[in-house]
C-alpha cells in the first residue's frame, strides 16, 4: 500500500519527535505575530517534517498552503552562488580573477577617504572624497562581500539610472551603475554586506548571454523539475503571493507591505535579492546541495568540490569582527561564498561545515552535507525583531534536538 506524503510526514514527526519543534513554530504567532509560516525538513531528498500554519492573506480567509509564492530576499544569494560556480566549472569564470575582465566599469575604482564601516546611515556618494583603489575587486571577493561595495540600492547613480531608463534599466546596465559608487574600503580588506551578489548576476549574463533570470531558472531549479520560480511575478500569480508586512523595528507595529523594494527596474533581476518561489521549489535546491549537488530527480546540478568551495570560510579575523559583529552576530559563524559557515560547534546544535543563509523578510535556509540535511523555512515579515538572533538559531537547535 502507498501511503500519501501527508502520512509520512505525521509518521516520522512521530518517531522522530518533533514535537518540540512544532510547539515552539505554533508559539510565534503569539510571541512574534507571525500570522503565516512553513517549514520543510528533508534527508537525503525524503521529506522529514513539514509543518504549515496560519494565513497567508491579509483577511485570514487563505490558509498557508505549499502553492503559496515568498519573496526571498537575500535567499536568492545561494541560487546565485550555484549559478556562478557553475560557470566557474564551465571554465568561464575565474575565482580569482579581476571583475574587470567580465564588467570593464569595474577597472578603475574609487575608495572612500573618510568613512568609518558601520556608519551606514552615512554612506558615502560620488561627491565625497576618494582616491583610487589599489587592488582590483576579485570575483571570490563580490562573492564574499570584501570587495568594498556597499548595499546603497538608493545611491545617486542608481537613482539616476532609474530616470534615465523609465525604471527599465537592466541587470548589466544597474551593474555599470554600481561601479560609479565610490568604494567602502580597499578591496580585500574589511567585510560588508553589499551589493556584490548583484554584481555577480551581471558577470553570468555576459559569460552565458543569457539574461540572469532566466539562466538560474533554466539551470538552477528546472533541472530538478522546479517551475514554480521567477524574478518577476506573473499577473496570474500574484493571487498566490504570501502577504507580507513590515514591522517598524522600534515599536514592533507591523503593516502591510507590497512589493520587492529591491527589485529595481521591472528589467533588472537582483542576484543579491530577486527571487520568488514556493517553499518546495527553493527546498528542492537546498536538498540538491545537501547531497552531492543531486536533486531527488538524479541530476547533478553542481559538483561536489564546488559546494566544498561555497562553504569554505573566507573571512580572516578583521573581516569575521566585521560580520560577527565582534562576535554579537552570528556566534560560531564564518562567512563562505555567499553564505553563512558554521566553524565552532560549540555554538549550535549543527554540525561544523552546516551552511546557509536568509531573507529580509525572515526566510531561513540550512544545509548539512555531513548528514544529507536541509531545512527551509519561511514567513512574511520585513524587520521582524529577534528572527535572526532568535527564532532562526532556536529553530536550528530544535531540528537537530529532534533528530538525535
Amino acid at each position: 500500500m502507498i501511503r500519501p506524503l501527508s502520512y509520512l510526514c505525521r509518521y516520522m514527526e512521530k518517531t522522530m519527535s518533533f514535537e518540540k519543534l512544532t510547539q515552539y513554530l505554533e508559539s510565534l504567532k503569539d510571541s512574534d505575530g507571525i500570522e503565516g509560516l512553513d517549514l520543510i525538513i528533508k534527508k537525503n531528498h525524503q521529506v522529514l517534517y513539514r509543518h504549515k500554519q496560519g494565513c497567508n492573506d491579509y483577511d485570514c480567509t487563505r490558509l498557508v498552503s505549499e502553492q503559496d509564492l515568498y519573496y526571498l530576499y537575500s535567499c536568492t544569494k545561494i541560487a546565485t552562488m550555484v549559478a556562478c560556480m557553475q560557470q566557474v566549472e564551465a571554465g568561464r569564470i575565474r575565482l580569482d580573477a579581476p571583475v574587470a575582465e567580465y564588467l570593464p566599469e569595474f577597472a578603475h575604482m574609487k575608495v572612500a577617504d573618510h568613512f568609518e564601516l558601520g556608519d551606514f546611515g552615512n554612506m558615502p556618494n560620488q561627491a565625497s572624497p576618494s582616491h583610487p583603489a589599489k587592488n582590483p575587486i576579485l570575483i571570490r571577493q563580490l562573492m564574499a562581500m570584501t570587495a568594498g561595495l556597499s548595499y546603497n540600492t538608493a545611491s545617486e547613480p542608481i537613482a539616476e539610472l532609474k530616470r534615465k531608463s523609465g525604471n527599465h534599466a537592466s541587470t548589466r546596465e544597474m551593474a555599470g551603475a554600481i561601479a560609479r559608487m565610490p568604494l567602502l574600503y580597499e578591496p580585500g580588506t574589511r567585510h560588508a554586506y553589499s551589493l556584490g551578489h548583484d554584481v555577480i548576476a551581471a558577470v553570468i549574463e555576459v559569460v552565458t548571454g543569457q539574461r540572469f533570470g532566466d539562466y538560474v531558472v533554466e539551470h538552477v531549479f528546472e533541472p530538478l523539475g522546479v517551475s514554480d520560480v521567477f524574478f518577476h511575478l506573473r499577473e496570474e500569480d500574484k493571487g498566490r503571493l504570501a502577504a507580507q508586512y513590515s514591522c517598524d523595528f522600534k515599536t514592533g507595529r507591523k503593516s502591510r507591505h507590497q512589493g520587492n523594494t529591491f527589485e529595481l527596474t521591472d528589467q533588472y533581476d537582483s542576484g543579491g535579492a530577486g527571487l520568488i518561489a514556493t517553499v518546495d521549489g527553493y527546498s528542492a535546491l537546498l536538498d540538491a546541495l545537501a547531497c552531492g549537488g543531486v536533486g531527488a530527480n538524479g541530476v547533478q546540478i553542481l559538483s561536489e568540490e564546488s559546494i566544498e568551495a561555497i562553504r569554505t570560510p573566507q573571512l580572516n579575523a578583521v573581516q569575521l569582527d566585521d560580520f560577527t559583529m565582534k562576535g554579537m552576530f552570528r556566534p560560531g559563524y564564518n562567512y563562505g561564498l555567499g553564505v553563512r559557515v558554521l566553524v565552532d560547534a560549540t555554538k549550535a546544535k549543527s554540525p561544523a561545515g552546516e551552511f546557509g543563509w536568509d531573507g529580509a523578510a525572515g526566510a531561513y535556509a540550512l544545509v548539512d552535507p555531513k548528514n544529507g540535511i536541509s531545512l527551509f523555512y519561511a514567513q512574511a515579515i520585513l524587520g521582524l525583531r529577534g528572527v535572526y538572533s532568535d527564532i532562526h538559531p532556536r529553530i536550528r537547535d530544535l531540528v537537530y534536538e529532534c533528530l538525535e
